[in-house]
């Protein structure tokens, strides 16, 4: 077993990471994808706990863009990061890993309810946990709710699994000879108004002082790297 750098983990995936070919619903065979990954690393006895958005079911700013209220668009979104990790939760159990998930809404029918000293708990015990429905109210993104988790439970990094290998000066769709940038400051961050995390969620790692790491999900061993503190991806810090 290697030596980790980080033993408390908050990993945040976007509601992309179990979407189909088409980019949208629930794909079981990618959620089993994602399900060995996190058994890779929980392989290296680090505690985990994910926060998953709601991409690939529902997205607010569609809801916005025809005159829907918000607060409406964002609840519906919170709701879909429920199924989201119970899908999860189902190719989490189906590899050997004992998984519960929280919701910060109440719907103790599926989920416990998020109690930050139980979420200790449960990873002190060795078990996955899951977060879903974001903080639990409107206008925060999952990305914030995964830091606000983080800082909560004195997680020692949040990592963004995302579709991208890292951060760049620019758009690299766009502008192929964008520099990509393996260390950043919470303030650089900020200052380019990076879109892979919002400001808040930055914000709140520089004021915990909570180093984040965003890594491509799907680059072999990408997340067991980060977790053992090897360059990958870029580092925000302070």
């Amino acid at each position: 077993m290697s030596k980790v750098k980080y033993r408390r983990v908050v990993l945040k995936l976007g509601g992309e990471a179990l979407a189909g070919p088409a980019g949208y619903g629930i794909d079981p065979e990618r959620a089993e994808e994602v399900a060995a990954k996190i058994r890779r690393v929980k392989d290296n006895d680090v505690e985990i706990a994910i926060v998953m958005g709601a991409g690939n079911l529902w997205r607010g700013k569609d809801g916005l863009a025809h005159g829907m209220d918000q607060a409406t668009a964002d609840h519906m979104g919170m709701l879909a990061t429920v199924m989201n990790s119970l899908a999860l939760h189902d190719a989490l159990e189906r590899v050997g890993i004992t998984t519960r998930v929280q919701t910060a809404i109440e719907m103790r029918a599926v989920a416990e309810p998020y109690i930050r000293l139980r979420t200790i708990r449960h990873l002190e015990k060795g078990r996955v946990v899951i977060l879903g429905a974001g903080t639990g109210n409107p206008f925060f993104t999952t990305d914030t709710a995964a830091a606000l988790r983080a800082v909560e439970i004195s997680a020692d990094v949040l990592i963004k699994a995302t579709k991208v290998d890292a951060v760049y000066e620019s758009d690299p769709h766009l502008y192929p000879e964008a520099k990509k940038l393996e260390n950043l400051t919470y303030i650089d961050a900020l200052n380019m108004g990076v879109g892979i995390l919002d400001s808040t969620a930055i914000s709140l790692c520089m004021d915990n002082d909570l180093p984040i790491i965003v890594v491509n999900l799907w680059e072999p061993r990408g997340i067991e790297r980060a977790v053992l503190g090897e360059p990958v991806g870029t580092i925000i810090t302070r």
